[in-house]
């Protein structure tokens, strides 16, 4: 039976020819023994890794020489026809590599050597987590012959572990390019493109951090730095709280607010919003506010509350500031 009577001609159409002919003839599959190592000289080196989200697994075999070379290497995997290519291609790149160089081996490494053209992805994005385990066995090896964990290859948080795109980056180009979607994350750094589990919850296997509450969390942060500094020139400026379009009042109440109030009325189970605010004819400027949650009612909500959210805002804002609440 071929292969696109098994799993249907479109999903084979996406896998390049490299990893077709790696599935079926792997060229670096095998075992390396002690008695080779010590033929050659060399220090026999066997590392495991297995991928929960999947059930692969495979073995690493290297031969190091005195100058931390690896003069041979084989594998043996455990899994899928594109566990068992990825395991090929990454053996292949370790050759005749230190094993200082061959740690700096990733999954992006192995998914473009095995790609029939620079830009047509080598495998289907559903399966690229497949590769990951390159990545994680060459670590276990490296680990084992310096002597150190595996985690001390790893000196950032990796949130997409198909493109391995570190948490740092992600903010950072956010940042830069004023990214407001988790596409444009993809487009610019490739993270989510793949098996998008870490673009939300829900995905292929479970992350600790998703590209969708990281751009909220950055967005967030965006907004809060831009408003301050547009405060910090206002009253650089001479501007003043009571000069200010509604619309730059409203803002500024809100950011004082989730500064210093808000945190506090929620540790109790309250909550409160912005109604409006006016300007009086005797001077004074008037913040209406609702309490919500358990400072509905609360009695402290008409006495000490109130005092408290008065002089947070008279003293950051405005001393003619009163609120009023509804």
């Amino acid at each position: 039976m071929a292969k696109n009577d098994l799993i249907g001609g479109a999903l084979w159409d996406a896998y390049s020819k490299k990893v077709a002919q790696r599935m079926d003839n792997p060229t670096h599959l095998g075992v390396i023994t002690q008695e080779q190592a010590d033929a050659k000289g060399a220090k026999l080196i066997i590392a495991d890794y297995g991928a929960e989200s999947c059930g692969d697994a495979v073995r690493l075999y290297w031969l190091v020489d005195k100058d931390d070379r690896i003069i041979d290497a084989k594998f043996k995997s455990f899994g899928c026809g594109t566990a068992i290519a990825s395991s090929d291609m990454m053996v292949e790149l370790c050759l005749n590599k230190t094993v200082q160089e061959a740690v700096k081996i990733t999954n992006i490494d192995v998914e473009k050597a095995l790609r029939d053209d620079p830009d047509t992805p080598a495998v289907p994005g559903q399966k690229m987590h497949c590769s990951v385990m390159a990545y994680d066995v060459i670590k276990k090896a490296a680990g084992l012959y310096l002597g150190k964990n595996a985690e001390d290859f790893e000196d950032e948080i990796i949130v997409c572990e198909c493109a391995r795109v570190s948490l740092s980056t992600i903010k950072e180009v956010i940042r830069l390019n004023d990214l407001k979607t988790v596409e444009e994350i993809t487009q610019y750094t490739k993270a989510g493109a793949f098996c998008k589990s870490c673009v939300k919850p829900g995905g292929h296997e479970k992350r600790e951090y998703y590209l969708v509450d990281i751009l909220n969390a950055v967005r967030t942060e965006m907004e809060s730095e831009k408003l301050k500094t547009q405060y910090e020139k206002s009253q650089s400026d001479g501007a003043k709280f009571a000069d200010m379009t509604m619309v730059q009042k409203v803002k500024m109440v809100d950011k004082v607010i989730d500064e210093n109030i808000r945190p506090m009325l929620m540790m109790d189970g309250g909550n409160m919003e912005i109604l409006d605010i006016k300007d009086t004819s005797d001077g004074h400027i008037d913040i209406y506010i609702r309490y919500m949650g358990a400072c509905d009612g609360c009695a402290s909500a008409a006495t000490g509350t109130l005092y408290a959210i008065e002089s947070v805002l008279q003293e950051n804002l405005d001393s003619s500031i009163r609120v009023m609440p509804i």
